[in-house]
């Protein structure tokens, strides 16, 4: 299976077999990302979360009594 790099629009080729290639098939809102370009935001989102620059936003769960 041949997929793209949504970043850096490289074009690689992918075992069909695999679970990354079914996931891609029957999901089409998952996108594939290069092993070079997924390394580099990992390691820019380490960065940021060790320079106290990254806030995770999550959402509180208020657990509503009946």
């Amino acid at each position: 299976m041949r997929v793209k790099c949504v970043l850096c629009d490289k074009i690689e080729k992918i075992e069909d077999q695999s679970p990354l290639a079914k996931k891609l098939r029957n999901r089409p809102i998952h996108t594939y990302m290069c092993q070079p370009c997924h390394s580099r935001i990992k390691v820019r989102t380490e960065e940021r979360k060790t320079s106290g620059n990254f806030v995770t936003y999550r959402n509180s769960s208020k657990e509503e009594s009946w």
